[in-house]
């Protein structure tokens, strides 16, 4: 038996025994807190980051490790462990895999390939949510089998992707060539599957087909409590997602929760009261925040979380992470995470591309403008490869890198994302390398003047808001002594104390909602 093979079946045994003795793992979240605590000590560190940015790293890092203390106790089923050793540990940590793929992307290139791919392989979909970004229903467009199964092969040889991110239209709903998305996962194993679903469509058998895998984790989308979701994605759908997570744990599969921020809910999702009843009641073991935006079906801007809710939100959700250890992201208010927009693969690593149902590549699931169709390229003879230097997104990645220069000092991190918060400069670049509109309402948001001014507007009095934040509790900022002292004993992380950002940040935090 090889090593790796006696490493995997060692950690098989010994799983159930953390599972059940608990100072045994909180015994070993303490170990990982150290680590993260005496990493962000380093000189090293200070000198690259801001030192609010490293906080916020330290904070969710111990977030992640209690999510995994979690899952140890979750006790998930045999293939979910196997999973996570081979591709979490073995593959990436032990032989490298990732690693040399991406060192021959970048001997070649100059520059990290995409960390990820979000691939949409079908609009289909059961439900027709209000304002759906990917304007989904009842409809045949789709990835044929044969050119999704061959992105994820390319995705993994070329680039050294160990994770793809599975959006729609609902995943469950395709079918190709008699072959679905659990299939795509049996078929590549190696690979970590992310998929957004409205989870309606599983059932006992999909739920055990799931622990079978064992190398995909659905997020389940809700919007809040049942009267709020089933306003907008239909009636009865809450209780049909709570029945899919308790299919989910009775089969040991982890699962997540995907919520929509709007201007309606902003407060909702971010209760004590709803955080309490999906990740202790229910057992999400992670959640991911994403703002409404103002694309697809019936885009409006009025749905979007005005600037002070989407401050109200930043601030609340770090309460929760520091407060809870719970992995809660939120895309655009958690750009200290991530150095910023990862959109168009990013030169600098850890970036990803998004590919619809109908071949067409955009920088990101929220920027419906692609300069190149997958299957065009496949038909000329290219690769994933020849995708990654077309022109727009080479000014993205530009862009982005301007935005980051010397450590965030030019840029605000709290405001990472060109299309929602930049969006003149975003038009600039739309304007110079002329990318397709991937439907008609993308179309129409580019021809309508009053909503780009209104996206333009909203950028000013959120940039008002979260700049002087960005200022003093990122660069600290406040005085030359705060700037000129670099001793590691100044360096005291938010999230090792319960004070968190301190007492209750809004009115209708905490406040139990109606179910």
């Amino acid at each position: 038996m090889d090593r790796g093979r006696f490493a995997e079946e060692a950690l098989m045994h010994a799983w159930p025994i953390f599972a059940q003795i608990a100072p045994l793992r909180s015994a070993a979240v303490r170990a990982g807190e150290a680590y993260i605590h005496l990493a962000q000590k380093r000189p090293h560190g200070k000198e690259h980051y801001p030192p609010g940015v490293l906080e916020d790293r330290a904070c969710m890092g111990q977030a992640i490790l209690h999510t995994a203390e979690r899952l140890l106790a979750y006790d998930p089923a045999p293939a979910v462990r196997r999973a996570a050793f081979r591709i979490l540990v073995q593959r990436i940590l032990l032989e490298g895999v990732d690693r040399r793929a991406a060192e021959r992307f970048r001997t070649a290139r100059g520059t990290y390939p995409p960390g990820f791919l979000t691939i949409s392989s079908g609009k289909a979909c059961n439900l027709q949510c209000i304002g759906c970004y990917a304007d989904a229903g009842p409809n045949s467009e789709k990835l044929d089998w044969f050119t999704f199964d061959r992105v994820l092969e390319e995705a993994e040889a070329l680039w050294g992707v160990p994770f793809i991110v599975i959006s729609g239209g609902e995943p469950l709903a395709y079918r190709s060539e008699g072959k679905g998305i659990l299939d795509a996962a049996e078929k590549h194993h190696d690979v970590f599957f992310l998929m957004y679903t409205n989870g309606t469509l599983i059932d006992d058998h999909l739920a055990a087909r799931m622990a079978e895998i064992g190398n995909l984790t659905p997020a389940l989308s809700v919007e809040g409590w049942r009267e709020r979701t089933d306003a907008r994605r239909g009636a009865g759908v809450f209780d049909k997602v709570v029945a899919a997570m308790g299919r989910l744990r009775a089969a040991g599969v982890p699962f997540g929760v995907s919520l929509t921020a709007t201007r309606e809910n902003a407060e909702e999702i971010l209760s004590d009261d709803f955080i309490d009843f999906f990740f202790e009641e229910q057992g999400a073991l992670y959640g991911w925040i994403f703002h409404y935006m103002p694309i697809g079906r019936r885009f409006t801007l009025d749905l979007m979380p005005t600037p002070e809710q989407r401050l109200w939100m930043w601030q609340r959700s770090w309460q929760i992470i520091r407060e809870r250890r719970i992995f809660l992201a939120d895309f655009w208010n958690h750009g200290t995470l991530s150095d910023g927009c990862i959109s168009a693969g990013r030169s600098s690593g850890g970036g990803y591309m998004y590919i619809d149902w109908n071949g067409a590549v955009s920088p990101c699931v929220f920027v419906p403008y692609s300069p190149v169709n997958v299957k065009e390229i496949y038909a000329r003879g290219g690769t994933l490869n020849d995708i990654w230097g077309e022109p727009f997104f080479d000014g993205l990645r530009a862009w982005q890198e301007r935005y980051r220069h010397d450590n965030g000092k030019h840029g605000n991190w709290l405001m990472p994302c060109p299309i929602r918060d930049h969006h003149r400069e975003f038009r600039r670049l739309l304007a110079q390398f002329e990318p397709e509109p991937t439907d008609h309402n993308a179309r129409e948001a580019l021809l309508d003047e009053s909503y780009a001014q209104g996206m333009a507007d909203y950028d000013e009095r959120y940039r008002a808001l979260s700049d002087p934040i960005w200022k003093q509790r990122y660069l600290r900022l406040q005085s030359e002594d705060e700037r000129q002292d670099r001793s590691p004993s100044s360096w005291k992380p938010i999230c090792l104390g319960k004070s968190g950002l301190g007492g209750r940040l809004h009115p209708g935090a905490g406040k139990p909602k109606r179910r």
